[in-house]
Formats: structure tokens, sequence, C-alpha cells
């Protein structure tokens, strides 16, 4: 199926929270057959349920007839605090999980690409770029691009300073015409637009998602509370238990984890495949409801219409579904998983 312009753009802008800029992308979309866009994603913690938001928008890409490049970004997760030992089997950990996850999201990989960050990082002529970009950078510039994604703590690292001037720099290396992240990255791509021309280099179309709030009543995904987040390979119990126990407060849209996620992943996914999202529950509580997009449902549900145990259970269900080849991925690879989050 050819897809017109405006089709391209209204699935590429997809659920995106900003677009820098607009123009740009509608320019590139009208000029070239085939656009170039990556995510990076540094080999740190484990990854979460979270992650489908993005792997939902590199699906929309793979349809709009993007090349979709993912940036295993080990060297990256070293910077980030990652031990150096552990950099191999949290790239093959990340590898497995991500390659499942953007099948189950319903990409289609044939024009889809894994780079490994320190393939081209550890060559020549980019360790030299990143000298000439620091003679460019202040340390305050650099740790005000890296604030919102660098763990600093109290006594911050060189290496959090570096982070930055690598990321600006892999969408040159790479050959992109588009880098898509979190809005939590929006920093150090605004400081990739500023500072790549300073090398001769273009400036790229930046795309930015946005972050979706955790399971619990804070609002946030933290690595120390593990009711906050779905690992991608959670039991199906586990994913049940998790669900059970979020906030998801009675006619209440915001700040609502699971209602975020049924907006950013799981309608986006049925809707493509032609399906509804589809609540079962007792006649006397309004019997079986199905609906067609994620609208209808806030609405229902804001309006008292819909129970959240009810929502919940819908949610577990899909979010199973979605898990399911993920868990089968890691069949017989405990050893792998032991290995890649070992405590140390």
């Amino acid at each position: 199926m050819v897809l017109s312009v405006q089709e391209k753009m209204d699935l590429v802008t997809r659920n995106l929270q900003e677009v820098v800029t607009i123009e740009e992308l509608q320019k590139l979309v009208e000029s070239k057959e085939q656009p170039v866009v990556y995510l990076g994603t540094a080999v740190t913690g484990r990854p979460h349920v979270g992650y489908f938001v993005w792997g939902v928008k590199a699906a929309d890409f793979l349809k709009a007839g993007f090349r979709v490049k993912i940036l295993l970004a080990d060297v990256h997760g070293a910077l980030d605090n990652c031990p150096w030992s552990l950099l191999e089997k949290r790239y093959e950990y990340y590898k497995i999980v991500i390659s499942n996850m953007l099948q189950s999201a319903g990409a289609d990989v044939s024009n889809l690409e894994f780079v490994r960050g320190s393939e081209f990082q550890l060559n020549k002529d980019y360790l030299l770029d990143v000298l000439k970009l620091s003679t460019f950078t202040s340390v305050h510039d650099s740790m005000k691009a890296a604030s919102d994604v660098v763990k600093f703590g109290d006594n911050p690292k060189l290496s959090g300073l570096i982070y930055p001037l690598m990321q600006a720099l892999d969408e040159q290396y790479l050959g992109v015409d588009i880098q898509f992240g979190g809005v939590d990255q929006r920093k150090i791509m605004m400081f990739a637009r500023e500072n790549l021309g300073r090398l001769g280099y273009n400036t790229r179309v930046e795309l930015m998602f946005p972050l979706i709030p955790g399971l619990t009543a804070s609002g946030k995904m933290s690595s120390s509370d593990p009711n906050s987040k779905i690992d991608l390979i959670d039991s199906e119990e586990m994913v049940k238990t998790k669900f059970n126990k979020a906030f998801c407060p009675e006619k209440q849209a915001e700040n609502n984890g699971v209602l975020a996620f049924c907006k950013y992943v799981i309608f986006p996914v049925l809707m493509d495949k032609g399906k509804t999202f589809d609540v079962v529950r007792p006649e006397k509580f309004g019997g079986n409801i199905s609906f067609k997009n994620y609208e209808e449902l806030e609405q229902h549900y804001v309006e008292g219409k819909l129970h959240p145990m009810d929502l919940k259970n819908t949610v577990i269900k899909e979010t199973n579904t979605l898990c399911e080849p993920i868990r089968k991925a890691f069949q017989g690879k405990e050893k792998l998983i032991e290995e890649a989050y070992i405590q140390k």
C-alpha cells in the first residue's frame, strides 16, 4: 500500500509530544523516498513496558516507509554507570528484548537495523570529533544538556559530560535524517541542533514522544520501586499483580499510568490490527463493551461508566499478549538474565 505524504505525516506524528520542526519534517517526507530515523537506548536498567511507547512509534515509521535504526548504546551505558564488565551481556539482553518487543508491537523488521554503539564510536574520526566538539562546549552547557538523562549524583563524573557530545555526533555517524526519543532527551537533541553545524554537519529533525506515568501514585517509573513498572519479561501473574496494585483513581485520566499505557501502546497496536479494546464484565455492571479508539475509552472512564478493575482486567490481558513473545524468547536464557543483571 502506497501512502500519500499526508498519510505518512499523520502516521509519523501520531502520539508525539513535540516535532522540531514540523516544516523540516514535511519537506523531508516530500523530498526523500525513504528517510532514515534512529532511536538510541543505553544498555543500562532492564527494559520495561514503557519501552513499548517508542516501539509502537518505530512500527509507525516502518509503516510509513522509513528505514529505522536502533542504536544499542553500550558505550553510553558505561558512561551512565553500567559496569564495563557487564556491557557484553547487557547488549545481548537488550537485543533479544527489543527485537521481540518491536515485532510484538507490529513492526515490519525488513527495514529495521540494529547498530551497536562501540562498532563506530571507538573509531578515530568519531573520537576526534568528540574532542573537537568538547572544545566548543562548556561544562555548564554539557551538564545542562545531559541533566534529564544522565544520573550525575552528588559527585558528577566526567563521563556524564561526554554523553551528550556523543549522542549529538551519533546523528552524523549513523547517517540519519531524524532522531526520535523521549521528551527527556530534548535538551540533548537541542544541543545537537545548536552544535553540529560547528563541525560542518547538518542538523536533523528531532521527534519526541511523551514519557508515560508509572503505576504508582508518584507517577514515576523508578528502579527503586519494582511496583512502579512492569519488566518486559515479568510473568503473567506478576503483570496481573502489578496492574491490580496500580494507581488508577476512578474518573481520573490525569497521571493515570494505566490509561496512558492504553493511549500510547495498546490502542495503536489494536487499531492497526483492526481490533477493538474489549472489556468483559458481568451484566449487572453493564455487560461487555468494546472501544474502537482511546478517546471513547477515556470518556467512559472519566464519566464513571467504566470501573478501574474492569479497565485493568483488559489491560492485563492485552499486556500479557504483547509480552508473551518476549517471555518465550528468554526461555532457556536464564543464565544470560543472571549475568546481565548480576548485583555488583
